[in-house]
């Protein structure tokens, strides 16, 4: 059996200096028999197009603050530390995935950066641009319900699930603002907050706001996404 190769974005630290991950992003998709390898964070586009060419599909992890420049933004006292370095990287892959429909899914900040880099817009503090009485940035443990989730039908993400609604984790202080005109929105939180959304016509251009990292093992919602991700691949 071929296995799907899937290149991740990397994590980093400022403070040590050092690239990490969390283990969940890796062993999810070696749970669907998909080979997970971390890009090293690079802006060499030479670098970067041997690892569009080995890859069938890319996941966009959390981290990092999207850098406010990414959508013509000021960026506020309240916007947490940001790697343009990243930015740029993510950009130049997510733009050449894209173009050739290669299967990308994001994460967290994966979706606001995708949501940035074509057009849209975030808030970069929910506590300060958005209040609610709804848990966006829960406490560990994480592989546990914080709010609940309503998906439209006729998307890709009911399509997968088959659940108009479904409860998830939640950890993020910033979120989609303005939605980008090339993507759908899939799901809303209790709050209003878009927490899925999709490029249409396109293979597997798919972002989500929680964490299935944290509980896919326990989740078959989340092992369902995983599974039509990797599929998609």
């Amino acid at each position: 059996m071929i296995r799907k190769v899937i290149g991740i974005m990397p994590l980093y630290d400022d403070e040590k200096e050092s690239y990490w991950m969390l283990p969940g992003y890796m062993k999810m998709l070696e749970t669907e028999n998909a080979i997970p390898m971390m890009l090293p964070l690079t802006t060499n586009k030479m670098e970067l197009d041997y690892f569009l060419e080995i890859c069938g599909g890319f996941l966009l992890t959390g981290g990092h603050d999207v850098s406010p420049y990414v959508y013509h933004a000021v960026k506020e006292s309240y916007c947490g530390a940001c790697c343009e370095s990243r930015d740029e990287m993510e950009r130049y892959i997510l733009n050449k995935a894209v173009d050739n429909d290669r299967a990308v899914l994001g994460i967290c900040r994966g979706i606001q950066f995708m949501n940035a880099c074509y057009g849209g817009s975030l808030y970069q503090d929910l506590a300060t641009e958005h209040t609610s009485d709804i848990e966006h940035h829960m406490k560990p443990p994480y592989d546990r319900v914080a709010h609940q989730v309503t998906i439209k039908k006729d998307t890709l993400l009911y399509n997968i699930l088959g659940e108009e609604q479904i409860g998830v984790n939640s950890y993020h202080h910033q979120a989609i603002k303005k939605l980008s005109p090339y993507f759908q929105a899939m799901a809303f939180s209790e709050d209003g907050l878009i927490e899925g959304i999709f490029m249409p016509n396109k293979r597997f251009i798919v972002g989500v706001q929680w964490h299935p990292e944290f509980s896919y093992e326990l989740d078959v919602n989340n092992r369902k996404l995983i599974n039509a991700f990797v599929a998609s691949v």
